[in-house]
C-alpha cells in the first residue's frame, strides 16, 4: 500500500502509530492475521491474510485503508503538528 503521491507522512511518529494502532485493531476485531509488515516512509509491505476466508482479506484492507486515511488526514489538517500541511493538502488534492 502507498500514499498518495508517494509523500513520506510515516516519517511522522503519530502517523506512524495511526497505522499501527489500526492494523491491531483489524487483528483483534476484523480477523486480520499479519505474518509479517514493514512500514516504509511512503508505504506499507504486508503479508497477511483472513482468519477467515468467507470473511475476505480484501474487505478488510479495504476498511483499514478507509479508516486510516481519514485518521491521517484528520491529523495532519487538525493536530497542528504539521509543518508541510499546505504541501500536503495540495498533493491529496492532486492526487485523490
Amino acid at each position: 500500500m502507498t500514499t498518495v503521491g508517494w509523500m513520506d507522512i510515516f516519517s511522522r511518529k503519530e502517523c506512524k502509530h495511526i497505522i499501527i494502532d489500526s492494523l491491531k485493531y483489524c487483528q483483534e476485531k476484523k480477523g486480520l492475521i499479519i505474518n509479517a509488515y514493514v512500514l516504509m516512509e511512503s508505504h506499507l509491505h504486508m503479508i497477511a491474510r483472513a482468519d477467515e476466508p468467507s470473511k475476505g482479506l480484501s474487505a478488510i484492507i479495504r476498511d483499514f485503508k478507509k479508516h486510516t486515511s481519514k485518521q491521517l488526514i484528520d491529523w495532519v489538517m487538525n493536530s497542528g503538528k504539521e509543518s508541510r500541511k499546505e504541501w500536503i493538502g495540495v498533493v491529496m488534492k492532486y492526487h485523490a
